[in-house]
């Protein structure tokens, strides 16, 4: 069966995580802000299957997600600060596997290998992605799309 990947639907990271499961033909889903809220808008309803909280406050939505995963996986490039931060804080509490993965430290090859083998070891059936909102890090969804597309085919 297919990994579901989930994610708060924010730009970047989350985005672009929701796109290459697309892409893959993957199942998505995830929490949300209440009325979609991201810093683009709007989530766009092209995105099926990500539910609402009730609470626009984003560390609603990365507690639900964190909470409903099997393991959260966290690309960035360079040290986790914001909601990343909040989100592996998140992971600890709860007890959920998580997996920093800071592509300013490992090439796009290596990052796959790191992750195959995490993947390989949590079997996670729903994985959480997360990571910088493209404020943040304008072409890290890129890379982040990249990097889940590839572990999806």
């Amino acid at each position: 069966m297919p990994i579901t990947i989930v994610s708060g639907g924010q730009t970047g990271v989350d985005r672009a995580a929701l796109d290459a499961a697309l892409a893959a033909g993957a199942p998505i889903g995830g929490w949300v802000p209440k009325d979609r809220l991201a810093e683009d808008g709007a989530i766009p309803d092209s995105y099926q299957g990500l539910r609402e909280t009730d609470s626009r406050d984003y560390a609603v939505r990365t507690t639900l997600n964190v909470r409903d995963s099997d393991a959260t996986l966290i690309v960035s490039r360079g040290p986790l600060s914001g909601g990343s931060l909040f989100t592996r804080e998140e992971c600890v509490r709860i007890g959920r596997p998580v997996l920093h993965i800071d592509l300013a430290r490992f090439s796009p090859a290596e990052a796959g290998d790191i992750v195959r083998r995490w993947l390989a070891a949590t079997r996670p059936a729903v994985l959480n992605v997360a990571g910088p909102r493209a404020s943040n890090d304008p072409d890290l969804g890129a890379l982040a799309f990249a990097l889940v597309r590839d572990l999806l085919t």
